[in-house]
């Protein structure tokens, strides 16, 4: 009764590797219903997916949308048909087929119009001997349904992956067992049935199993590309088939990536461990190979070269591209670049020193002597705007880190720029009230957190120098937002105590009366401090103890 039972059922065989399962059954499977459509969705042994980070020893799922490449050997559906005619029509795919009558294939492969040797088991034929013998089922269960039937030469597969062989070396080893107990003695009528479940993607898998059958891979890659030759060495490392890997490496050197496929390369690297040999080439691009040191001063050297660039064109260039690598948000962002609070307030107070000395210049407190040569090749007025706009620029990243609190102190304590403001041209003097703007701008829409003290200390010195420069600011704006500017301006007075508030509005009131538009308009702070300092009911008394 067990030996009827064993002819007529197929016995399975299931090697575990890691976590991962896959099966080999040693005779035809179980016939369905007929007319029945089969549902391969779940794999009878209830197997686990494989997620694209690998398990050890079985981990290979490509990320792709299918592409439309026939496998070597017969493919067709999963079906179970016991006549073994699997030379029906294999799943639809929209891209176009690959020649399969290329020279360049080796004889192991097999066409799906070409009718091969093998049939099942129990029909009673054998198998051809050589490298033609299709003795090899390889069964792949798609993860969205689906799947696909190859049948293989076992000794290709045994020379060109280690998985595949450890599965076929089990396989034969518990054959020959079996074999010796009945009596039979013939393995080569035997047909090796491997099943993958939960495959994400088939074409993929089948592209790489078709790989081992070419000898010239290379040429191979060069018609798919870099972003398929990644997911085909995904899959030749999943089951470990290193001529795959080495061809595919070698190929995705020599290529340019996108971002996509630079991405997918590092998160491949990150989870895979490559023979460094190998993968030096790729490495060196994916990876800095220098020093920490260096990676940390690279970003302080990038801003250091900007605010010394002499080309205006360049300059603002560069500006443009450099925040855009340091800020927040940016997808480029990289801990080990960003350049640390120390080395921008390095920059910041160089800036202001190269500021103090060309106000020097401009008040005549210095002797031109002293200038360099190159710095006099330029005019004055030119000099003092570019340093301003350095300042400003290195504002917008200290902003954007929200470490820009510090700066408000250092500014407010300028005492040598505050003394020669009143000294120079207007022309000129009105370049230091750009960067109050930046600064009030920041408090107003409250970009910058600052302390009581330091909010009055800025206010106290550079809110009567902003009175005298506005209208300069109107003519002149170079990107200023007038209008955004008396907004931060009222809103940055009314978080003073209200003692500092009456005497920067009083004065406030006594300039605009005489000077108007050239002055900024802040009536509606001034209406709300004014209602503040004096509650209703106690105007009358307000005015008449003034």
């Amino acid at each position: 009764m067990a030996e009827s039972t064993h002819k007529r059922h197929s016995s399975t065989y299931q090697c575990r590797r890691g976590r991962s399962s896959w099966c080999c059954s040693f005779a035809v499977p179980p016939s369905f219903q007929k007319n029945k459509k089969p549902d391969y969705s779940v794999s009878k042994l209830g197997p686990r997916s494989f997620p694209n980070s690998p398990k050890p020893g079985l981990n290979f799922v490509g990320r792709i949308d299918p592409r439309r490449i026939l496998s070597p050997g017969r493919v067709s559906p999963i079906d179970s048909d016991p006549t073994g005619d699997t030379t029906r029509d294999i799943i639809p795919d929209p891209s176009p087929p690959v020649d399969l009558n290329s020279k360049s294939r080796s004889e192991s492969f097999r066409g799906r119009n070409e009718r091969s040797s093998f049939s099942d088991s129990g029909s009673g034929s054998g198998l051809d001997s050589g490298r033609g013998v299709f003795d090899v089922r390889l069964k792949l269960r798609g993860r969205n349904g689906g799947g696909l039937v190859l049948e293989l030469n076992s000794e290709v597969l045994i020379a060109n992956s280690e998985v595949f062989a450890g599965l076929i070396c089990e396989y034969r080893k518990n054959l020959g067992s079996k074999c010796d107990g009945d009596g039979s003695g013939n393995l080569s009528r035997k047909m090796c049935r491997i099943e993958v479940p939960d495959v994400e993607n088939l074409g993929i898998f089948r592209e790489t199993i078709e790989l081992m059958f070419e000898e010239d891979i290379a040429k191979r890659l060069l018609k798919v590309g870099a972003y398929r030759a990644i997911d085909i060495l995904e899959v030749s490392a999943g089951i470990m088939f290193t001529k795959g890997v080495l061809s595919c490496l070698k190929y995705l050197e020599a290529v340019p990536w996108t971002e996509e496929e630079e991405d997918r390369l590092r998160n491949l690297f990150a989870v895979f461990k490559f023979d460094e040999t190998t993968t030096q080439d790729i490495l060196a691009r994916l990876h800095l190979l220098s020093s920490e040191d260096s990676k940390q001063n690279l970003a302080r050297q990038l801003v250091w070269s900007i605010t010394t660039c002499a080309d205006a064109n360049a300059r603002n260039e560069l500006k443009s591209l450099v925040k855009g690598l340091l800020c927040k948000s940016s997808v480029y962002e990289k801990d080990q670049h960003d350049p640390n609070k120390e080395d921008l307030y390095d920059v910041c107070q160089s800036c202001l020193g190269s500021l103090v000395s060309l106000m020097e210049e401009a008040s005549g407190t210095i002797s031109p002597g002293k200038v360099l040569k190159k710095e006099t090749s330029k005019p004055l007025i030119g000099r003092i705007s570019r340093q301003v706009d350095n300042i400003n620029w290195l504002l917008e990243i200290l902003f954007d880190q929200q470490i820009g609190e510090e700066f408000v102190d250092m500014w407010a304590h300028q005492g040598e720029l505050l003394s020669m403001h009143g000294s120079v041209s207007p022309m000129v003097r009105y370049e230091l009230s750009r960067v109050s703007a930046i600064l009030f701008i920041a408090m107003g829409t409250r970009k910058l957190h600052c302390r009581s003290e330091e909010r009055a200390a800025l206010l106290q010195a550079w809110f009567c120098p902003m009175l005298l420069d506005f209208g300069w600011l109107q003519r002149c704006k170079k990107g200023l937002d007038m209008k955004a500017l008396e907004e931060a301006m009222g809103q940055t007075l009314l978080t003073l105590p209200l003692k500092h508030q009456d005497v920067l509005f009083t004065e406030w009131f006594r300039y605009f009366s005489k000077h108007g538009t050239e002055c900024p308009n802040l009536c509606k702070a001034f209406q709300i401090w004014w209602r503040r300092s004096f509650p209703r009911g106690s105007e009358t008394h307000a005015v008449e103890s003034r």
